[in-house]
């Protein structure tokens, strides 16, 4: 296979066939991951993971290695497990009735489903922002330094360089400096997901998780999120769903393609948009399908 030909998978009878419309057809095909993935630091390895809702599976066999310090984008149609995949990295499907997993996913060299792993400490270990801002009906002070007070913390000069340093390390500062005592919700959609943001790398998490964080916002706020996550990129191991390909190319060093609840093709951004290594992985990407 040349480097610059996107390849199709070849069945058996040695012809080629479409590995979208194999796995529509309930075949198993095997992803293709970059060699280059390979050569990075991994922060969290999913490994051949599945998850059933009741009897309904919706993720086959996902294995892949997230970079650390980087930021990782999944992309892929609605409805493909982009944030269901998400979510299980910090175990936020386990409040969902029926649900079964199997496979491992591991955090630091540690399995996150260990029978001793405490899931309120490890989800400290990883900040997470929804879709939509949800600032909590308090202060914007209190607000950032929540994660804080839950644990207990009570030194006001802790608590008062915590809130100042996240909201610094989610560029809200300069705005909000002097309007620390008046409600999160009084501040626009944009500085709400940002605040939320600080919120989440309050507690110093090693994984940000960050489901389509700006679907809710307008371009000009869409810019400043992109911005800011570009501004993390080394603190924090960012991994984001995205149904925006253009956000995707923009802001994340690695793309995963994902398609009916399976990994497709999983490279370096650039690779992935402009030399992916399949054709169906460049048919999405350029927009015939999907």
């Amino acid at each position: 296979m040349s480097e610059s030909t996107p390849a199709q998978a070849i069945d058996p009878s040695g012809t080629q066939s479409n590995r979208l419309e194999d796995i529509a057809s309930g075949k198993s095909v095997e992803a293709v991951i970059h060699p280059s993935v390979h050569d990075a630091d991994t922060a969290v390895e999913i490994k051949d993971f599945s998850l059933w809702y009741g009897k309904k599976q919706a993720l086959y066999d996902v294995s892949m290695p997230i970079p650390r310090g980087q930021v990782t984008a999944l992309i892929g149609p609605s409805g493909c497990g982009k944030s269901t995949l998400l979510r299980s990295v910090n175990r936020m499907n386990d409040l969902i009735d029926g649900l079964t997993t199997r496979g491992d996913i591991q955090l630091g060299g540690d399995s996150i489903f260990d029978t001793g792993v405490d899931v309120i400490e490890l989800r400290k270990r990883m900040g997470m922002v929804f879709q939509k801002p949800n600032p909590f009906p308090m202060s914007i002070f209190e607000n950032v330094i929540y994660p804080l007070r839950i644990d207990g913390q009570r030194d006001k000069q802790v608590l008062s360089g915590v809130c100042e340093q996240s909201l610094k390390g989610a560029a809200l500062w300069e705005e909000v400096r002097n309007r620390l005592n008046e409600s999160g919700l009084g501040l626009s959609g944009g500085q709400q997901q940002r605040l939320c943001i600080a919120r989440a790398i309050a507690s110093d998490p090693e994984v940000l998780l960050l489901d389509e964080p700006c679907s809710a916002l307008d371009p000009l706020a869409t810019g400043k999120i992109e911005d800011l996550i570009e501004g993390l990129r080394g603190d924090y191991t960012v991994l984001i769903v995205t149904h925006n390909m253009q956000q995707a190319s923009r802001i994340s060093d690695y793309t995963a393609f994902m398609y009916l609840g399976r990994l497709i093709e999983f490279g370096p951004t650039n690779q992935i948009f402009t030399k992916p290594m399949l054709k169906e992985t460049e048919d999405y990407v350029t927009g015939r399908f999907g």
